[in-house]
C-alpha cells in the first residue's frame, strides 16, 4: 500500500513538471470572422453565419510583416472527409499592420454562397499560412 501511494505521489509530481509551460493569451496571429467592420469596429463576431458576405479579421501582438497577401477559402466535403480549394482573393496591406480586416472590394467578393464548413487562410506572398480559422455557413 505504501509503495502505491509513493508511486502515485511521484507520478503526480512528474505530471506537474512535465506539463509546466508558459501560457500566453495570443502567441500567433488570430483569424476570426464578423458580419462587417465599420467606424464603431467589428459587428456580429461569430464562427457561424448564414450565406452572404463576411469580413475576415486578423489580429496579432506585433506587426504581421505582410505586403501582398491573400485569403483562401477551402470547403469541407462531407463525402470525402476532406477540404478542397474553393476560392482565393488577393489583398495588399502595410507591413506594420497588426490588426487587419479583409472584406468585399473591387477584386474580391468575400462571399460564402453555399452552406457548409469552410477553412479560411491568410497566406503570405509565398502562399505560406500566416493564420487560419474555421467558419460554418448555415442555411
Amino acid at each position: 500500500m505504501k509503495k502505491g501511494k509513493l508511486a502515485l505521489a511521484l507520478l503526480a509530481i512528474v505530471f506537474v513538471f512535465a506539463f509546466k509551460a508558459n501560457s500566453y493569451a495570443q502567441q500567433y496571429p488570430v483569424l476570426y470572422f464578423c458580419e462587417k467592420y465599420g467606424s464603431s469596429g467589428e459587428v456580429g463576431v461569430s464562427d457561424r453565419f448564414t450565406s452572404g458576405y463576411l469580413t475576415v479579421m486578423v489580429k496579432a501582438d506585433g506587426p504581421l510583416g505582410l505586403r501582398d497577401c491573400s485569403i483562401q477559402l477551402d470547403k469541407y466535403n462531407c463525402s470525402t472527409g476532406l477540404f478542397s480549394y474553393y476560392k482565393k482573393f488577393k489583398y495588399s496591406v502595410e507591413p506594420d499592420m497588426k490588426y487587419v480586416f479583409f472584406e468585399k472590394n473591387d477584386e474580391s467578393d468575400m462571399s460564402f454562397e453555399s452552406p457548409g464548413i469552410y477553412r479560411v487562410f491568410l497566406l503570405d506572398h509565398n502562399d505560406r499560412t500566416v493564420a487560419s480559422g474555421l467558419v460554418e455557413i448555415i442555411p
